[in-house]
């Protein structure tokens, strides 16, 4: 397992990989108290950066706006709120 301090080094897919294997061992209840807490904390680390991974791709998603004939006039964000 990797330290806390290199989660930021994760791409997407292994912090959400680790983060499955975290969730899998709390749930199989068998784990040590003290570790429970460790893995736990670092589970929450990886689910922080999986968010912060994912809003970054959805701040970079643009939606294509159509013209009245079909041709593409420009772009605009994808959730407009």
């Amino acid at each position: 397992m990797t330290t806390a301090t290199d989660v930021s080094a994760l791409s997407f897919e292994q912090a959400l990989k680790e983060l499955e294997g975290i969730v899998a061992r709390l749930e199989q209840g068998s784990v040590p108290l003290e570790e429970s807490i460790s893995i736990y904390e670092r589970g929450d680390a990886l689910r922080k950066h999986c968010d912060g991974l994912l809003k970054a791709a959805e701040a970079k998603v643009e939606k294509i706006r159509i013209a009245g004939d079909g041709s593409a006039a420009g772009v605009e964000p994808l959730d407009r709120e």
